[in-house]
């Protein structure tokens, strides 16, 4: 089992490689906490406080 990564920067949840494909930091962590996944980051009042602007997973809760 693969254990994914999520970016330390924007939160985005990566599952292969060692650079965020949506921020390109290379800085990933192990310890988040919970998903979500935004289809829409305009209409999403979740993805306007997280600050998430492109589609996609991210987490809750990054613990780096």
């Amino acid at each position: 089992m693969v254990r994914l990564k999520a970016c330390k920067s924007c939160g985005a949840i990566v599952e292969k490689g060692k650079i965020c494909p949506k921020c390109g930091n290379k800085g990933l962590t192990t310890f988040w906490q919970g998903k979500i996944y935004v289809l829409k980051p305009e209409s999403s009042e979740i993805a306007r406080k997280k600050k998430i602007e492109k589609p996609g997973k991210y987490a809750l809760r990054l613990s780096v």
